[in-house]
């Protein structure tokens, strides 16, 4: 009996944020070839040499995210640089403040473009290639905030993006299984706390704790529809933040 083989492939959104990049050299540590996205500027050439130090194939590849044609296009560009595509972390993420008081149209719109319209839509596409494939599978890692799970009204559109994230992630893991797991990551760093923040007390996540988590993901079949949080417990301590305080940073920096 033949076995269809696991692609091996994996397509880091943002591959040179700073997230992204501890991601994507953990996946190479691991085997994965990478497809690097990055959005603006020049290629992520540094992080490009690090991956293929590793011995792993890996390829630099422009998208902009808020076009939908340039993302509809993106996986078969992966595919034919590399192969078929086995696991995408969507990393990639629009931060800019406001609240309540300064929320706009325009910026929520940004937010919902990159931060839920572009991983919706890649995977879409990557449930379509790994239909054509009898008896392939694939995964979706999304990245989230530690912040959906300690609620504060702060980057109220960037929250309601990744709340929404957060959703799609259990109803795409209903609507495309078995061929595609889709699984979400919610994490915080030290980097990202609030200097008036009584959170500050317990062990928040480092880099290498989420990029483990994506690898683990990655290789465990029977983990899809839920949103593991990579916070050191920080979510069972909510605590109040001064409003006059500078607001606390995103824990998904970019």
């Amino acid at each position: 009996m033949m076995t269809t083989p696991v692609p091996t492939v994996a397509l880091v959104t943002d591959a040179a944020s700073t997230v992204g990049r501890a991601v994507a050299l953990a996946l190479a540590r691991q085997g994965w070839d990478l497809a690097l996205h990055y959005q603006q500027g020049p290629a992520p050439a540094a992080l490009l040499q690090e991956c293929q130090a590793l011995g792993v194939r890996a390829v630099a590849i422009p998208c902009d995210l808020t076009q939908e044609a340039e993302i509809q296009a993106l996986l078969p560009r992966v595919a034919q640089e590399l192969g078929a595509v086995g696991c995408i972390v969507n990393n990639a993420s629009h931060v800019e403040y406001d609240n309540a008081a300064t929320l706009s149209a325009a910026s929520l719109g940004r937010h919902m473009q990159n931060n839920l319209a572009a991983p919706l839509l890649l995977a879409q596409a990557l449930h379509a290639a790994t239909l054509k494939t009898e008896g392939a599978h694939a995964v979706v890692v999304n990245l989230l905030d530690q912040k959906l799970f300690n609620p504060h009204p702060d980057f109220l559109s960037y929250t309601l993006s990744k709340a929404a994230l957060h959703s799609a992630t259990a109803l795409l893991a209903q609507a495309y299984a078995p061929q595609l797991r889709v699984v979400a990551i919610a994490p915080s760093l030290a980097s990202s706390l609030n200097a008036t923040g009584g959170a500050q007390s317990k062990q928040p996540a480092t880099l290498e704790d989420i990029a483990a988590t994506v690898c683990f993901v990655a290789s465990s079949s029977a983990i899809t529809g839920s949103t593991l949080l990579v916070d050191g417990g920080q979510h069972l301590y909510p605590h109040p933040r001064d409003p006059a305080a500078v607001p606390a940073q995103p824990s998904h920096p970019h």
